[in-house]
């Protein structure tokens, strides 16, 4: 009799990523996929059923995000192990999903090459996070973070709000959102309203 596989749960909104790594995991003769979802509410409903050994999750779905989902099911089951799958390499929405008990964190862009050895690290209690990313979340750990405010400023920004309609929007003076702007562009190291945008989405901070 051969040893236990490890089974994993495939967690993405788009069918031909999950039909592609399924594949990936059945060229390996210790894991196997046990069960795919389509959402992060999905994620938690198969997680309850399946109780697989490693998850893979995406961020950026429809309904309730990759993040929610990992802390979700964690709360029920804080052992389960995890590994984000994304496009961006971004840092602040990697700290996110490491906060949220992520053991791993792996690109999309990566998977041929990475995917199979994470799963194992993971399996094993180990963490495993994409070098770039890693990389990232070093060069920004010591920077000062943004406050919700400043995000959710941002974030209006990001759709083309002036300032007098993100101060009305927000219920703040038009000059105190000046001044969240002013250290907004000095945590980021920006010049501008538009560079501080093409920054905060690169790290994650908001998204577009």
């Amino acid at each position: 009799m051969g040893e236990r596989k490890i089974r994993v749960l495939i967690v993405d909104d788009h069918p031909v990523l999950r039909d592609g790594v399924a594949a990936i995991l059945g060229n390996q003769s210790d894991m196997e996929a046990v069960g795919e979802a389509r959402d992060g509410a999905e994620a938690v409903e198969r997680f309850r059923a399946l109780r697989p050994d490693v998850t893979l999750m995406d961020l950026q779905m429809p309904g309730m995000n990759g993040v929610d989902a990992i802390i979700a099911i964690r709360a029920e089951h804080p052992n389960a192990r995890i590994i984000v799958l994304t496009t961006y390499a971004g840092d602040a929405q990697a700290v996110r999903a490491l906060k949220a008990g992520a053991a791993g964190y792996l690109l999309k862009s990566s998977l041929r090459t990475e995917l199979i050895d994470a799963i194992r690290d993971v399996h094993r209690g180990q963490r495993h996070v994409h070098r770039d990313v890693a990389d990232e979340i070093a060069l920004h750990v010591v920077d000062e973070t943004l406050t919700p405010r400043e995000v959710a400023i941002l974030q209006l920004v990001s759709v083309g709000k002036a300032n007098k309609q993100v101060a009305a929007e927000l219920g703040l003076s038009e000059e105190t959102v000046k001044g969240h702007l002013k250290s907004i562009f000095a945590k980021l190291d920006v010049a501008d309203r538009t560079h501080a945008v093409t920054v905060a989405a690169r790290r994650g901070i908001i998204e577009l």
